[in-house]
């Protein structure tokens, strides 16, 4: 696993988080930013400082710094934690998507993650997510489709500049030091 394929964990591990709290936060968080934030297209500190969309500006982004590929051509082995290539489930018109879900691993049951509108987030299959929205507000089967995030040129990170360690063991699992050691001026 990569530093990127970390953060990815680290975050959807904190939308995760938000979600199970007695109060829960995300109500008031799109579950556009929720997709756009895990896949870091949104760069923000943490999910409740990104910005929160809504269709419109989803539906801009998607047309900006995404391209449609067909289900087909979804790599089967793919897990966003090994890949640089990202993916979303965009349900609805593309022109103001209803969901977006972001594909995490094609081996697992349960493949897709988002945030739902009622039952916080977490990871759901094809067939749980069709029935949360097809047949609903006039979506159909033809109101799934599959966008890959477009590449965006790679920015190297200088050492000095993380503050985190992580340790990842052979079964996957990881764990993360923050460095307090760092002193602000």
């Amino acid at each position: 696993m990569d530093y990127e394929g970390l953060l990815i964990s680290e975050r959807i591990d904190e939308v995760t988080r938000l979600c199970a709290r007695e109060h829960p936060i995300y109500e008031h968080v799109s579950n556009f930013s929720a997709a756009l934030y895990i896949i870091g297209h949104i760069k923000s500190s943490d999910m409740m400082s990104a910005d929160d969309l809504d269709a419109c500006e989803a539906a801009s982004i998607l047309k900006e710094y995404f391209t449609p590929v067909r289900k087909e051509d979804l790599p089967a082995a793919y897990d966003i934690r090994e890949s640089e290539d990202k993916y979303l489930l965009v349900i609805g018109n593309p022109s103001f998507p209803e969901h977006f879900a972001v594909l995490v691993d094609m081996h697992g049951a349960k493949p897709y993650f988002s945030k739902l509108k009622f039952f916080g987030c977490g990871f759901d299959s094809f067939e749980e997510l069709a029935a949360e929205y097809l047949g609903k507000d006039g979506i159909g089967p033809d109101d799934v489709a599959y966008y890959k995030m477009k590449h965006a040129p790679s920015v190297k990170i200088k050492a000095s500049l993380l503050r985190k360690i992580y340790t990842v063991r052979d079964d996957g699992s990881y764990s993360i030091f923050e460095d307090e050691s760092l002193t602000y001026n």
